[in-house]
């Protein structure tokens, strides 16, 4: 009665729950199900042993899968030492130009992911003019090539995902409170030491961030490899794209699927225990 007459209101026990319900229905329905479909779909036919298809992951398709982890790994440490200075600079350095800059780090997403390969399948071409300039500078043999090789792809991965190890490096850089550096060195730390020892640690979640949003689809990629490679560059993603649409081996093509996504499970939890912070937990 007393918190009724001051004004008070009653909690309503089911509002948490009303709050979270469309999430969770939404995971349901595009999320759960459909991983259970295709948990049911990598078993097979009868007749053929469930664990054909996973079998087969690793005996036919062993080294697609080790080289799918082998590019994206690349290119998320290539990302990260590009896009550490830049996020940097656009946070501690950029001043008034700090929002053009961060325009220009989202730009790419105004073109669509498959536009973007293309366009650096023509830049890398043999008849580009990037070719034709390394070629005048002899910095490529005259039957050298940039196309359909490994650094083509993992450059290619590398530019398509760097946005997204950029952007968590500078929220988390814009974060940090210029005061602590400050105080770092008036207690006689130089720049670097200020950095290595204030500004990098509370960076690590920016960091953590970027290299799963880069890691994790650079690992289930098959555009760049398809377009900027060979044969010998095709990545899981690949097979898995030709066995579902191509070959219509849905069994394999869902085991392949399975076999990537619990493998980068794995990996992202060693990352968490290994990078972990308590902002991060």
């Amino acid at each position: 009665m007393a918190g009724t007459a001051m004004g008070g209101t009653r909690r309503n026990p089911w509002a948490p729950w009303l709050l979270v319900a469309p999430g969770v229905l939404w995971l349901l329905a595009f999320y759960l199900l459909p991983t259970l479909a295709l948990a049911r779909t990598s078993v097979g036919p009868e007749g053929v042993a469930w664990y054909d298809g996973y079998q087969r992951a690793f005996t036919d398709y062993g080294q697609h899968l080790l080289r799918s982890f082998w590019y994206a790994g690349l290119a998320t440490v290539l990302a990260l030492l590009l896009g550490y200075p830049l996020a940097y600079v656009i946070a501690f350095r950029a001043g008034r130009a700090k929002n053009l800059l961060l325009g220009l780090v989202v730009l790419p997403f105004f073109t669509t992911f498959l536009v973007r390969t293309f366009a650096w399948k023509t830049i890398l071409g043999d008849e580009g003019w990037l070719v034709g300039l390394l070629g005048t500078l002899h910095l490529l043999p005259s039957e050298g090539r940039l196309l359909s090789t490994t650094w083509a792809v993992i450059g290619g991965l590398t530019y398509n995902f760097l946005p997204f190890m950029i952007l968590p490096i500078y929220v988390s850089l814009e974060k940090i409170d210029r005061r602590l550096t400050e105080a770092a060195q008036d207690l006689y730390c130089n720049a670097l030491e200020a950095f290595r020892k204030v500004v990098l640690p509370l960076s690590l979640p920016g960091v953590f961030a970027g290299s799963l949003l880069t890691f994790i689809p650079a690992a289930g990629d098959f555009i760049n490899a398809e377009l900027l490679g060979s044969p010998n560059q095709k990545m899981l993603g690949s097979v898995i794209q030709g066995q579902f649409l191509t070959v219509r081996d849905y069994p394999l093509a869902a085991a392949l699927s399975f076999v990537l996504m619990t493998i980068i499970t794995i990996l992202v939890l060693i990352y968490t225990r290994l990078l972990g912070t308590e902002e991060l937990a």
